[in-house]
């Protein structure tokens, strides 16, 4: 069982040489690290969401590298794999769409999905070329790290296990604290309410499914925050029928959440 934290990434891109120069690369990028704090200026100070910059940004990425390492122990494929590519490279685009996934913020909560996607190319193009020769991996790597950005949305279908997988790690970032900020401002609708009441998220391979998410809460408010918010995700994931959440309040056991089964 792996816990859902901003210091998951570190422990999954460890011993990787690639991952880790990449990892290294976006956390002492200055113009990438300023974007994402650009983004809590917007969507946080403005709209009284819930944190979208850096270490949400971390939260994800580790989360989807662990998310990637179980569905394909399981058997699953990723499309780059799929292509003649190697799992090290699957992983490289899970890293690098989860970090960029919400970029977009920066300009506006609307349509941040697709205005992601041209920001993050500027930072793409000038990093993948030194990790991709081959001008062929380039675009395949590159074309799902954007596939995996713009399927994020909970609107958007994902349609390779990469995107998936990027859909699956962001609704996890839903513990303890990280409705905070939109709660300081004042905002104490259901969404902040039930935010609040996570606990914990926890990632393991499943017995009947290849994933299980684990969500401990406080009191029964979380509930909302996985069946009305994460749901939407794992709808349109792709991946549906491989995970199931289960609930636990204060540490036992109260519901199991699962579509596609």
């Amino acid at each position: 069982m792996v816990r859902v934290t901003d210091r998951l990434v570190e422990e999954k891109v460890k011993g990787d040489e690639v991952l880790s120069s990449i990892f290294h690369e976006l956390e002492h990028n200055e113009e990438l690290q300023t974007s994402l704090k650009l983004c809590n200026d917007m969507v946080v100070k403005r709209l009284y969401y819930n944190d979208h910059g850096p270490t949400h940004a971390r939260i994800v990425a580790g989360a989807a590298l662990e998310i990637l390492d179980i569905l394909t122990r399981r058997g699953l494929r990723p499309v780059t794999v799929q292509h003649g590519l190697t799992q090290r490279d699957a992983a490289v685009v899970v890293l690098l769409g989860s970090y960029l996934h919400d970029i977009g913020n920066m300009i506006h909560r609307e349509m941040h999905h697709i205005t992601g996607i041209y920001i993050a190319d500027r930072f793409l193009g000038s990093l993948l070329p030194r990790y991709y020769p081959d001008l062929r991996a380039l675009m395949r790597v590159r074309q799902e790290i954007l596939h995996s950005i713009i399927s994020h949305d909970e609107e958007v279908q994902a349609l390779s296990l990469e995107s998936g997988v990027v859909k699956l790690a962001d609704g996890t970032d839903m513990a303890e604290g990280r409705a905070r900020y939109p709660y300081a401002y004042g905002k104490t609708d259901i969404h902040a309410f039930s935010a609040l009441a996570i606990k914990s998220v926890d990632l393991r391979e499943g017995e009947d499914v290849p994933l299980l998410v684990e969500v401990d809460m406080t009191n029964e408010a979380g509930v909302f925050q996985v069946e009305e918010v994460y749901g939407k995700k794992i709808a349109t994931s792709g991946l549906e029928r491989f995970v199931t959440v289960r609930m636990t309040l204060k540490g036992r056991y109260l519901k199991s959440y699962r579509l596609g089964g």
